[in-house]
């Protein structure tokens, strides 16, 4: 099937690795321009060399999500070096894993505020070309979490996307989100686990039906349909990608 992204601008936030980089990667294979931004330099160089392979526009940029001031200026210049801007795809996450101040803040500020603030930096964009957004949460946000602040700040994303999809369907911009479960990929949280935490891995391992972790690139398919104009009459859904793991 023919996505009809070729000539399109994209921007995933948290994009140098993992769910983020794969989302890219597929969208600049299917012919779009991309835009990532993350925290590390050296990962998001890396990551523009992988990307540049593709032969499209790639721009990069290091930008903290929980910075406001920092996240408008980045949307802002990705939009002028790709010019203009077809879909945002919001893949922020702090990881905000304690049920502690410090743990809530992250959890707010990076996987919720991310998200709002990188709609409001992006909408104005995405008015002019009838746009996307995709927001990345968690089957953590579903059903009960043992992660709070984690799984709590995810539903927020669900319901967020609901709220955002049916207000500005008028402006003919598109809302969906991907509800992940357990990816694993080189550096990433499940990775660690598998050697620090057996016991958690392999026990989470044995809720999912299919016998293994999903990978990033199962993700990054999804998201390239949901923001291409073949979803163009879906929106304000979340799609779990778990292999069925919330099924346990």
């Amino acid at each position: 099937m023919e996505l009809g992204l070729t000539g399109k601008t994209v921007i995933v936030t948290g994009g140098s690795r993992g769910i983020g980089f794969a989302i890219a990667a597929i969208c600049a294979t299917e012919g779009a321009a991309v835009s990532i931004c993350g925290r590390g330099e050296a990962s998001l160089a890396a990551a523009k060399d992988r990307l540049a392979g593709h032969g499209r526009v790639v721009h990069t940029a290091v930008c903290d999500v929980s910075d406001p001031d920092a996240l408008a200026a980045y949307v802002a210049d990705a939009a002028d070096v790709l010019g203009g801007l077809d879909a945002l795809v919001n893949n922020p996450s702090g990881f905000g894993s304690t049920d502690d101040e410090d743990g809530w803040r992250k959890g707010i500020d990076v996987d919720l505020m991310g998200v709002v603030r990188g709609t409001w930096a992006a909408l104005p964009h995405l008015k002019k070309t009838q746009g996307a957004v995709l927001n990345i949460s968690s089957i953590s946000g579903i059903g009960p979490s043992g992660n709070l602040p984690y799984g709590a700040v995810k539903a927020a994303v669900i319901q967020l996307t609901q709220s955002h999809a049916a207000t500005f369907a008028a402006d003919r911009v598109r809302v969906n989100c991907i509800a992940p479960g357990s990816i694993e990929f080189p550096g990433g949280v499940w990775d660690r686990r598998r050697t620090e935490n057996p016991d958690t891995y392999h026990r989470t391992l044995a809720r999912i039906p299919f016998g293994r972790m999903g990978h990033p690139e199962e993700i990054g398919r999804v998201a390239a349909f949901l923001i291409s104009p073949a979803a163009s009459w879906v929106t304000g859904q979340t799609v779990s990608v778990d292999g069925g793991q919330n099924l346990s």
